[in-house]
């Protein structure tokens, strides 16, 4: 029987490229996607298309409204930066404690569908800062799951599988590559316009754009202007 495991699915090159690593290790995947009123919604199409194109078991769809926190230019009003790659600090695109909540939500996920492992494709080597990307972030979830969960109390799991996360966004996107991942079909941009094309200039823009021209592999991302 295959080993059952929830996945992460943003519709972004990472998660895209982590779903193509869970099957090639032989697991039954259980996506999950976050609606969470951010500016870049249309993410939610390309989860859509790389979950149907990779054949996952499932995938859900999970409703959250974070605009009612707001804090963050992914969800309020506050300009997305632009050209900023390196500037020190946290970003204003940080979400407030979004990866905890993700987490969360994912573990009771997996809890009911006897999920084994939560995949997911944060990274802390090619970022902008989030400090819930870094491994220290993932060791301390982990202790919440072996103490908070009934699945970790009497199993030790779900298992946190974070792959990408001490790879550089060339070395993702060659390993994608090589498992045949379409990023034609993933969007990655925090501030798309009317028509779903990437700004070019955010932060998750260019750092999408060097990972490509560092791995040589053709992007074939829609920019609205370069």
């Amino acid at each position: 029987m295959q080993r059952r495991a929830v996945i992460l699915l943003s519709g972004g090159l990472d998660s895209a490229t982590v779903l193509a690593m869970a099957r090639r290790e032989g697991r039954a995947c259980h996506a999950i996607s976050f609606v969470y009123g951010q500016r870049h919604e249309i993410e939610l199409a390309a989860a859509k298309r790389v979950a149907g194109a990779q054949g996952v078991a499932e995938h859900l769809v999970f409703p959250l409204d974070l605009r009612l926190f707001g804090g963050s230019a992914l969800t309020s009003d506050i300009a997305v930066p632009k050209d900023a790659v390196g500037a020190p600090g946290i970003p204003v695109t940080y979400v407030p404690a979004r990866n905890t909540i993700f987490l969360a939500l994912s573990l009771g996920f997996a809890e009911v569908r006897d999920a084994r492992e939560i995949w997911l494709g944060v990274n802390a080597v090619d970022y902008s800062g989030y400090p819930d990307c870094r491994p220290e972030f993932l060791k301390a979830f982990k202790r919440v799951i072996d103490t908070g969960t009934r699945s970790g109390v009497e199993r030790g799991e779900p298992k946190i599988v974070a792959p990408l996360v001490n790879m550089t966004k060339a070395d993702i996107i060659r390993r994608g590559a090589a498992l045949g991942v379409d990023y034609a079909l993933t969007h990655s941009c925090y501030d798309p316009d009317a028509v779903g094309r990437a700004c070019g200039h955010c932060d998750s823009c260019l750092l999408r754009r060097k990972g490509f021209e560092e791995a040589g592999v053709p992007d074939p991302t829609v920019y609205a202007r370069h």
